[in-house]
């Protein structure tokens, strides 16, 4: 077991708790497959009925995977690490999404990227004040993965496609109005709902009601039409030039927040929500993510964008290529491309 996160149960609930507060919570390998063993544990305990996921302290739910070492491994193994580590944490992501007892996820903080991978699956999806959801790789040249095709493509008004381009970060509020939070809490509630459903796992959906307010307005919704239009195509190029035909204050800010991100991230993103919007079981979604993972860690917008955005913090990405017209669709297939039979992701 790992001190990374905190695995007990009380009564009728199973609870997981992360605990890495200087990383905003961040997933390691441990931390994955300490979670995966507890699930496991669980799944055959007729006495535990739910399970409650959470943070120890600080403001983040989870910031997302161990970046830093799948940097090391894009530099210097080759990628071998850092795909075995997307590899289990898919697993994970996996098996969360088709378990049998309900999850209720506390998302009371920054949750993005590997964070959004162990959120989204939960039947229970709880939002406050401090929520700060956000899908952001097309910034740091990874891919919107842990499920993010699956999830992002099911939002709807193309606000999946929007999110995953942008790296738009969502409050609280806009997580109730888009359906990636099933429950508004105020933060000083969040104790007392954990008690309650400790006490009463059957009751989960309940005490969540009973416990829930009515959010601030969801600032997102005033935009919601021209996401839908903007973001309608599945060809990036069409995305940025309706933006460029747009004169308003919100297109030239969006299309400025574009011209920061990788063009082949937002190209694969693209293609990544449009085909996961075909498929009809999970795990062919995170095959399909895994193929791409394995390929774009040691391309390199990978590297060159946790260089400047994490490591150096100069902000200023080189991307290769540098724009979108430079991703052709015959690279785009060989990310997409299946790997060797024995290669493949598989669940747990």
């Amino acid at each position: 077991m790992t001190d990374q996160v905190h695995i007990h149960s009380h009564g009728g609930a199973g609870h997981i708790s992360l605990n890495r507060p200087k990383a905003l919570h961040a997933l390691t390998l441990d931390m994955c497959h300490a979670m995966s063993a507890a699930l496991t544990d669980w799944a055959g305990d007729d006495a535990i009925k739910a399970v409650v996921l959470d943070h120890a302290e600080g403001r983040g739910f989870c910031a997302g995977g161990d970046i830093n070492l799948l940097r090391h491994s894009a530099l210097n193994d080759g990628g071998a690490s850092g795909r075995a580590f997307f590899h289990d944490e898919y697993q994970l992501n996996h098996q969360m999404m088709t378990y049998a007892k309900p999850i209720v996820a506390f998302m009371d903080g920054i949750t993005m990227g590997g964070g959004v991978g162990i959120a989204l699956p939960c039947k229970y999806r709880v939002a406050t004040e401090h929520t700060r959801f956000a899908m952001p790789e097309t910034g740091i040249g990874l891919f919107p993965d842990v499920g993010g095709g699956w999830h992002l493509a099911r939002l709807g008004g193309r606000l999946g496609q929007f999110l995953a381009l942008t790296g738009a970060r969502l409050d609280g509020a806009e997580c109730l109005w888009a359906g990636i939070a099933t429950h508004y809490l105020p933060s000083d509630k969040l104790a007392e709902a954990k008690a309650r459903i400790i006490e009463h796992p059957e009751r989960i959906a309940g005490i969540l009601s009973e416990l829930s307010v009515t959010p601030p307005p969801a600032r997102i919704e005033a935009n919601a039409e021209r996401i839908k239009k903007h973001f309608a195509s599945d060809r990036y190029e069409d995305i940025l030039a309706s933006l460029e035909a747009d004169d308003s204050e919100w297109a030239a800010k969006e299309l400025a927040t574009l011209h920061s991100k990788s063009p082949q991230t937002c190209k694969v993103a693209l293609r990544q929500l449009a085909e996961s919007a075909e498929l009809d079981d999970f795990a062919d979604n995170m095959a399909m993510e895994y193929r791409i993972a394995s390929r774009v860690l040691t391309r390199p917008d990978f590297a060159e964008g946790v260089r400047a955005v994490i490591v150096d913090k100069t902000n200023d990405p080189q991307w290769d290529p540098a724009t979108p017209e430079g991703v052709s669709e015959e690279l785009l297939d060989s990310i997409f491309a299946p790997l060797p039979a024995d290669e493949e992701w598989k669940p747990l």
